[in-house]
């Protein structure tokens, strides 16, 4: 069998997990063996490097790789917006299938580059951009293919996990365990993509247009971090029967009418009151786990290891062999792409605005320690139709009470005019934090 050539944009952790899997082929699939890793682009290259391959193939035009007409898959393990977005584009329009562990490039540019690869009869798999090593894409685009999925909920950024995990267990403060992520690895020196969200939102963003069809506006997806989260917030949830997580969920809402075309989607990033008993409030550290709903399969969970070399890279591999396997079969390329592996849209999307969202909420308030507060509150929730779950006052220090408050579902439009309305009563002092409870 003829070698499939492989290019390599970017050399870094990733990068070079799937250097050296390909570059040690023993014991696993032989196909493997059937993969030539070509070139790698690089920034710098006096960098020393520890590698298990020559470092002639080294080198600092990515172009070269573009061009070279003996790579037949590129691989961008690069990351960042620019210039990877613009040299996926140039790889498939130079006939080559694209790997990549870009989320943020699919969930902001997925549509554009689908339509490049269509038109230009390639493949652009994106196994390792959700979930590092759990195998989530292919499965919403195969295996779960004969479903109608209703909803994908889960923790999709190990980073806010293990901080999270680490302020419930330790009952620790967000900014020392922030410090101690990054003196691990865990976060980043500028760590604003995971703790404010975005990184998941880009993630539910892809999952949400292979589970439903169609291309989601990123833009569009209401997004709140752990950044502002209090460690009372995490005590209190404790004390209620909760922890707390930061999910990305993607529900499909009602049809306005029988003969409405696009169900919206709701869908959102926010840290969420989780009751013990959910399957998602035993998953800890850097770990993910993603919940996918559909009928006729009911609920199914995919967990493990949500970053790192060895996960991503292991689903970089898996993309490759998925594409190797088919160039394999014929020397010549199919035009003829395999409608489940390349995931064709298939219908246009709607996401909700955040006001029509619907769901419960947890909210803490900061009010005086006087009598008749929690009726007036209560008062105000029931002239909007909201109807409360439980209502909980803590301890009073300095005349001042603690009111932790879980509604049952209800529109986030309704419950920011009683929030309103609630905030302007002489006894409530702040609202002290809200966020969403399953």
């Amino acid at each position: 069998m003829k070698k499939i050539g492989i290019g390599l944009l970017g050399l870094g952790t990733v990068g070079k997990g799937v250097a050296n899997i390909i570059s040690n082929p023993n014991d696993r699939h032989p196909l493997v063996g059937e993969l030539e890793l070509i070139a790698i682009a690089v920034r710098n290259l006096q960098k020393r490097r520890d590698i298990s391959f020559p470092a002639s193939i080294l080198t600092t035009n990515a172009i070269e790789i573009i061009n070279n007409p003996n790579i037949q898959i590129v691989v961008e393990v690069m990351g960042g917006i620019e210039p990877a977005k613009s040299l996926i584009i140039q790889a498939i329009r130079s006939g080559k299938s694209v790997v990549t562990a870009n989320k943020a490039v699919i969930a902001r540019h997925g549509e554009e580059i689908a339509n490049e690869a269509k038109a230009a009869g390639v493949y652009v798999l994106i196994e390792a951009a959700v979930g590092g090593g759990i195998p989530i894409i292919e499965p919403l685009k195969q295996s779960l293919g004969g479903n109608q999925i209703t909803k994908v909920s889960g923790i999709i950024n190990g980073t806010t996990n293990y901080i999270l995990s680490r302020m419930d267990k330790e009952g620790a403060n967000y900014s020392d365990v922030l410090k101690d992520a990054q003196e691990l690895g865990y976060a980043e020196s500028d760590p604003a993509a995971d703790v404010e969200g975005s990184d998941a939102a880009d993630k539910i963003a892809i999952l949400s247009g292979l589970a439903f069809g169609g291309t989601i506006n990123r833009a569009d997806i209401p997004t709140k971090g752990i950044n502002s989260l209090e460690a009372i917030d995490v005590n209190y949830a404790r004390k209620l029967g909760y922890g707390i997580k930061l999910l990305a969920i993607s529900e499909k809402g009602k049809a306005q009418s029988d003969i409405q075309a696009s169900k919206p989607l709701s869908i959102w990033v926010e840290p969420t009151l989780v009751p013990e008993d959910n399957p998602l409030a035993g998953v800890n550290g850097v770990n993910n786990a993603i919940l996918v709903e559909g009928n006729p399969i009911g609920q199914v969970m995919f967990f493990g290891p949500g970053a790192g070399s060895g996960p991503t890279a292991s689903a970089v591999v898996a993309d490759i062999l998925n594409i190797a396997g088919i160039q394999s079969m014929s020397e010549e390329k199919s035009l003829n792409l395999d409608p489940l592996l390349s995931a064709k849209s298939w219908r246009s999307c709607h996401v909700a605005e955040e006001k029509e969202i619907s769901k419960k909420n947890y909210i803490r308030l900061i009010a005086e320690d006087a009598p008749g507060v929690i009726g007036q509150i209560g008062t105000i929730f029931g002239q909007k139709k909201i109807s409360i779950e439980s209502i909980v006052q803590f301890d009073a220090i300095n005349n001042e009470a603690e009111i932790v408050v879980i509604t049952h579902k209800i529109k986030l439009g309704k419950l920011k005019e009683a929030l309103s309305d609630i905030q302007s009563l002489p006894q409530v002092k702040r609202i002290g934090a809200t966020m969403g409870c399953l």
